[in-house]
């Protein structure tokens, strides 16, 4: 997949994107991804941090701080250091930046990011072994009280996220009020000071691997926006 010849070399090699996996998932489901955004130019770091071990808060900070010294070392000229998250990942960035104010930050796109919480979780963290599965981390993604995305407030950073729209879950399915992609609904996925907003007809656990959304982070890390057709544009 020569995706590299369509973006700008010269620019991305001193630019960094951090890649933060989903909640119960490793670095190597975003393998596909990070190739693609190292063929385009960009120093990578995929991170992998226990998920499932940990609250929210707890896990951020941990997950994200050396992939920012990680960057600063590999790229020694860095002028910008962007995220690519898929799920909780997404998350994670929001905590970290509502703490620390990143200098050379770029731009964060998400990938069926609970910006607004799961539904899923409201029906079953409560059942017996979702914990055991999720950790806290899982119980903290609910639409309600204890919903640590809804606690986190607007986007002040240039983001742009990609929603799904098929799901291969179809009982979980049936706990989401609205078009989702099997664990999220893409109007949760929405957050206020996004600069765009993308729905796609992918699923929640694989769009990380999916070619056509990985060609769309790419232009959004590229130009800022996602591609449309040229019926959309006008």
């Amino acid at each position: 997949m020569l995706l590299a010849s369509l973006f700008s070399l010269p620019a991305a090699a001193s630019e960094c994107v951090i890649l933060l996996h989903g909640l119960a998932k490793s670095d190597a489901s975003m393998a596909k991804l990070e190739a693609a955004v190292s063929e385009a130019g960009y120093t990578t770091v995929n991170v992998h941090y226990p998920s499932t071990e940990r609250r929210i808060e707890q896990l951020a900070g941990p997950a994200i701080a050396p992939a920012v010294d990680d960057c600063k070392k590999r790229t020694p000229e860095l002028q910008k250091l962007h995220f690519v998250t898929h799920s909780m990942g997404g998350i994670l960035v929001r905590q970290y930046l509502s703490k620390v104010e990143l200098p050379n930050l770029g731009r964060v796109v998400m990938l069926g990011p609970p910006n607004h919480g799961s539904e899923v979780v409201d029906r079953l963290g409560n059942f017996p072994g979702f914990k055991m599965m999720f950790g806290e981390a899982g119980l903290q993604l609910g639409t309600g009280k204890m919903s640590v995305p809804n606690q986190l407030g607007a986007a002040h950073f240039d983001l742009g996220i990609i929603a799904g729209t098929r799901s291969i879950n179809l009982i979980l399915s049936q706990f989401l009020p609205a078009a989702d992609d099997g664990k999220v609904t893409v109007e949760s996925t929405k957050l206020e000071g996004m600069q765009d907003h993308l729905e796609m007809p992918v699923t929640h656990v694989f769009m990380m691997k999916n070619a056509k959304v990985i060609s769309q982070v790419l232009n959004y890390l590229e130009h800022g926006t996602f591609l449309r057709p040229e019926s959309e544009q006008s």
